[in-house]
């Protein structure tokens, strides 16, 4: 007899760790994987929880081994590679079965999926993972898009295996179909933000103070237990303080400076875009990264493209502390806002507030900054007036503009410190210069403007040019 409560094609390392936190709850799990001979290694690592796993080497063996209605967890590869063994496995599956994408996935494709698989009667969920292989074992936090019916069935799984803030489950049903790939695509983002934003300051400490390895990881692990505290900087802390086994060279200093990137802060931006909203400091980070890739270019240029003039004092550590915490703060704005827009234009009804709750824990942008925008985001005024947001920034914004301006100085860069100080006082200034910009427009393309003195579009009595 088929006893298996939920399958889960994919036994990586985010598949297996997420089967295993699944068996060690007491819930009973088929496992399957393209490679069959996966599976047995699996199962044998898994220990006294193989009790509650069931192997399958083929995908009809695995979909037999699942108790109706159905439930198959797809951890893989979100692009062709899913689309085609969903291909495969729809087939076998009835009506009101389940198939969750839990992957790293466009949300676009999610849609695209959720509308074809309806007409078979089946569900299907995009489920957003976060918190790294430690997270899917221990408690993820998880965002779930899919229908309402989908998740009064799973919610007592999802709540049961994810990570708790003060008794809280980190998982909640944030939306249809692919809200919930949308919602994890935008944490991806912030994420992009935040690890460039602590990489600058760490570029400071390093290039411009001259400090070590050894010393950043110390004030690092200083500020994880204030205001800054939060599983990046945790992390920062630790990977700055371990030496490489082979040189006795601090680990991070014989890391090569490229850094990768799988889309998702790509994404962010993409759909931001299209959304007319501003992701500057995403972009930025999104940006940096690209720019990390051209190692040889930056190599060729370095010994021949001056600094030119400039000085600068060097900021202070407590300067550095706090314009780390403004960064964060217009980071999470901007991500909130593009949640925002998102939810008016696919109508999502998103709860901002417990999205912030949910990231509380588990998940790699976990700090307790969420816990004021969760009281932030449940007021009425916009996100950047509300407290205590807004008497945050305003303790924080000098310290931000101290560094920037230093870092110019000394020819630095500062990429995303810099997109949120400029996202800052632009919006801060009620009379901008986009009235130029629509002057030009309308000299060239006669794409008129509003007038402050009246409504209407207009036109100017421009000259020949």
């Amino acid at each position: 007899m088929p006893t298996a409560q939920i399958g889960i094609y994919g036994l990586g390392t985010m598949g297996s760790a997420l089967a295993l936190n699944l068996a060690g709850h007491g819930i009973t799990v088929a496992v399957a994987n393209r490679e069959a001979d996966w599976i047995a290694p699996f199962l044998q690592r898994a220990g006294s929880l193989a009790a509650n796993l069931t192997g399958a080497d083929t995908v009809e063996n695995f979909i037999a081994a699942l108790a109706r209605p159905r439930v198959v967890l797809f951890m893989i590869p979100s692009g062709a590679p899913l689309d085609k063994v969903i291909a495969k496995i729809a087939p076998l599956l009835a009506p009101g079965d389940t198939i969750i994408d839990a992957g790293n996935a466009d949300f676009n494709d999610t849609n695209r999926r959720a509308a074809s698989l309806s007409d078979a009667g089946l569900h299907y969920v995009g489920l957003g993972v976060s918190g790294g292989a430690a997270g899917a074992r221990h408690g993820p936090s998880m965002m779930f898009g899919g229908s309402a019916q989908s998740w009064s069935r799973l919610r007592p799984i999802f709540e049961t295996i994810a990570a708790h803030y003060q008794g809280d489950p980190c998982v909640a049903r944030v939306g249809p179909d692919g809200a919930g790939h949308f919602v994890k695509t935008v944490h991806n983002g912030i994420e992009y933000a935040d690890m460039q934003m602590i990489a600058e300051v760490y570029g400071l400490l390093r290039d411009g103070a001259d400090w070590s390895a050894g010393r950043i990881a110390t004030l690092f692990s200083d500020w994880s237990r204030g205001p800054l505290h939060s599983y990046l900087i945790e992390i920062t802390a630790l990977v700055l303080s371990v030496s490489d086994s082979e040189t006795g060279h601090p680990m991070v200093d014989v890391i090569a400076d490229v850094a990768g990137q799988k889309g998702t802060g790509r994404w962010t931006v993409i759909e931001a875009l299209k959304l007319g909203q501003s992701a500057s400091t995403i972009e930025a980070a999104v940006g940096a990264r690209a720019w990390s890739a051209q190692k040889d270019l930056r190599e060729m240029a370095a010994p021949l493209l001056p600094a030119g003039a400039g000085a600068s004092d060097l900021p202070t550590p407590e300067e550095l502390e706090h314009a780390l915490l403004a960064g964060r703060i217009i980071a999470l704005m901007q991500g909130f806002e593009v949640l925002a827009a998102a939810s008016r234009e696919f109508d999502w009804a998103l709860d901002l507030a417990r999205i912030a709750e949910i990231w509380r824990a588990g998940c790699i942008i976990r700090s307790e900054l969420l816990n004021d925008f969760t009281v932030a985001l449940r007021a009425d005024p916009p996100l950047l007036l509300a407290d205590p947001l807004r008497a945050m920034l305003g303790d924080n914004i000098s310290a931000l503009r101290t560094v920037v301006t230093a870092a110019l100085g000394i020819g630095l860069a500062v990429p995303a410190l810099s997109a949120g100080l400029a996202w800052y006082d632009s919006i801060r200034h009620a009379r901008g210069t986009a009235n130029l910009i629509q002057a030009q427009r309308d000299v060239f393309g006669a794409h008129g403007f509003g007038r402050i003195d009246r409504p209407g579009q207009h036109h100017g009595n421009w000259p020949e040019k």
